[in-house]
């Protein structure tokens, strides 16, 4: 099955906030379903590169690694800037991180911990808060704070195929 490119996805505005506690379900789910996919693993597999992609750690590692962005454009939002802050679109945090290293429990915890962060931030919100826009720098397009919960849910479902691509 062919599999839309990261850089190369649409992304739709979401104009119902009524969809946002959907969002953040399936957000506040992502480490149960990583847990999930991974936890009989042999530790060979978790390390396993093929074709010069991504391992399974550093897939997870790299969600972990984007967790501070995520949390920081909905500070952006919140505080109604203009842009969202940018991304690094070369990954450089995860390619010298070194993932593959670490213990699969702490690169497990450390992701459930820092999404449970932006998860809480979400809950937390208001009415009026959900109403902000800012430009997203990239996709040069107007996202409030739903469609960033869609954009991380996106993110983290587009690995975890990977993920399980990777496993096949």
């Amino acid at each position: 099955m062919q599999k839309t490119e990261w850089f190369k996805r649409k992304f739709p505005i979401i104009e119902d906030n009524g969809i946002l506690p959907s969002i953040i379900e399936r957000l506040s789910g992502t480490p149960a379903r990583i847990e999930e996919i991974v936890g009989e693993l042999k530790p060979d597999i978790l390390t396993l590169k093929h074709e010069g992609k991504w391992s399974v750690k550093e897939e997870i590692g790299h969600l972990s690694d984007l967790e501070p962005l995520w949390l920081g454009r909905l500070d952006d939002l919140i505080n109604g800037l203009a842009e969202l802050r940018t991304a690094d679109l070369t990954n450089q945090k995860t390619h010298t991180a070194n993932h593959n290293a670490t213990e699969m429990k702490k690169l497990l915890q450390g992701f459930r911990e820092q999404r449970q962060i932006f998860v809480n931030k979400l809950i937390g919100l208001n009415d009026k808060q959900l109403l902000n826009s800012s430009l997203h720098p990239r996709l040069k397009t107007s996202m409030r704070i739903i469609d960033l919960g869609y954009f991380v849910a996106e993110h983290d479902d587009h690995h975890l195929a990977n993920i399980r691509g990777i496993l096949r």
